[in-house]
């Protein structure tokens, strides 16, 4: 019988079927095992510690029975074995178009010999050595996206191959998205980065200290006329500097996200400067966001914002958010009040926000814990174009909430429900059984229903 099909047929069912069956299939027998991986184009490797030789020619072995390979992530190892390790993926992949590689740091004179092998990369995420060396850059020719957390100290004693920096000056065309994690103050290697990549729409920074090279930066916001979204987590010694320099030089993004530290005179001076354009704002500002910078934000008449992300906010910001949801009352079709103080303690506030945004599609009120079902059902009233809903760690919540979730929202795809103590099996069932379009729902695997054949068109994560 395994005879009957040939090769490609079995490829390509392989190809169309969830990741999860993998294992299974490969033990049917060996012709499938080497079809399974013969046709898998993406592969996650957990590596052991550390990268001996037998690990290294092991997973050289496998990679090169994966011939269609096209992304590949490596979790865990390191050690004395890391190049060599390396080097393996890079002889075994040479279709390779993303690597995510999270084992350990690596060093310049890998990345040069990746860049001779996989010339199709067009992806890459990974550790790097100080000091900080980029001249190996401009030789991934179809790089359009580069994640690099670096080391926390000096660490390579490895000297950077004999390179002409001059030779590559506004070389690196292609790069459009720049993920820095953890540059310190003198890393002014960085400033390479700033002078050559003028292409970059996505910028993310996180736990950084400097911007190394701030005239140098301060250029590149100047010549980087297509940004298009800009990413601040964890950087309070330089949001700051780098949202006066924007709001200075009237330079305005897409989509703003800051995590974790912000003073509120810069946030109101970039708001009232710089926020024509604006669709996607996430804010996570414990003690800095005040009702102040959301009413100034409602008053601009070029933002339309289509998503509104707020995280662990303490401050009273109710009038804030109803005077914003209501001048976008078209345009918004994603909130996320997670952990807000305001949900919890404005009376009210929930109601006015679902009579704002009737065009809602995707709702999240996770971890405020006091929502109770009333003021939910009241809100839910409104947003009748539902298809996903989060309300995990909502502990106040119970089985009576669902009716108003089932009589509203009847076109809901996915649920999460998972910290819910008053929403028990009977619920879950009832949400199941009334919802036709639901696709997944996340619970606790104590509250699935003990009979799930009637549910067979519904993913339930654990």
């Amino acid at each position: 019988m395994d005879e009957l099909l040939c090769e490609e047929i079995l490829q390509e069912i392989f190809r169309r079927l969830p990741p999860i069956a993998a294992a299974d299939i490969s033990l049917v027998s060996k012709r499938w095992c080497r079809l399974l991986r013969s046709s898998t184009t993406s592969l996650k490797l957990h590596i052991p510690f550390p990268y001996t030789s037998y690990v290294v020619a092991s997973l050289s072995a496998l990679l090169r029975q994966h011939h269609l390979l096209l992304t590949l992530t490596v979790v865990g190892g390191g050690g004395c074995g890391a190049d060599s390790f390396f080097l393996a993926v890079a002889e075994s992949c040479p279709q390779l178009r993303r690597l995510i590689f999270s084992g350990c740091t690596v060093s310049i004179s890998s990345l040069y010999t990746l860049a001779s092998y996989c010339v199709h990369l067009s992806s890459i995420d990974i550790h790097a050595y100080r000091p900080l060396c980029f001249h190996w850059l401009p030789l991934f020719k179809s790089l359009k996206q580069l994640s690099i957390s670096f080391s926390n100290s000096l660490e390579s004693t490895e000297s950077p191959p004999p390179f002409n920096s001059a030779a590559v000056e506004g070389e690196i065309k292609n790069l459009e998205m720049l993920s820095l994690n953890r540059i310190l103050s003198g890393d002014y290697e960085v400033g390479f980065l700033w002078r050559n990549c003028k292409n970059i729409k996505n910028l993310n920074l996180a736990s950084c200290e400097s911007l190394g090279d701030y005239s140098s930066f301060l250029g590149f916001l100047r010549s980087c006329g297509g940004l298009q979204e800009l990413e601040l987590r964890s950087c309070r010694t330089i949001v700051d500097v780098v949202l006066l320099t924007l709001a200075g030089n009237s330079i305005s993004v897409n989509s703003l996200s800051i995590h974790d530290g912000c003073s509120k005179e810069s946030l109101l001076q970039f708001i009232n400067q710089n926020m024509n354009g604006l669709k996607n704002l996430d804010l996570r500002l414990p003690l800095d966001l005040e009702n102040s910078h959301l009413i100034a934000l409602s008053e601009h008449r070029n933002t339309a914002l289509t998503t509104l992300r707020i995280e662990s906010s303490c401050l009273p910001i109710g009038e804030g958010l109803k005077a914003l949801t209501a001048a976008n009352s078209e345009f918004i079709e994603e909130l996320a009040l997670v952990n807000c103080k305001a949900v919890e303690r404005e009376p009210g506030l929930l109601t006015t926000l679902g009579q704002n945004l009737r065009r809602l599609r995707k709702l999240d009120l996770s971890y405020n814990e006091d929502i109770q079902d009333k003021e939910l059902s009241s809100m839910l009233a409104s947003c009748t174009s539902l298809i996903e809903l989060k309300l995990c760690g909502c502990r106040r919540l119970t089985d009576s909430c669902l009716n108003a979730v089932v009589r509203s929202c009847k076109n809901l795809e996915n649920v999460s429900m998972k910290v819910c103590y008053g929403i028990g099996t009977s619920g879950v069932e009832y949400l199941m059984t009334n919802l036709r379009r639901l696709k997944t729902v996340e619970v606790e695997a104590e509250k699935v229903p003990t009979v799930k054949t009637r549910f067979m068109n519904v993913v339930v994560i654990q």
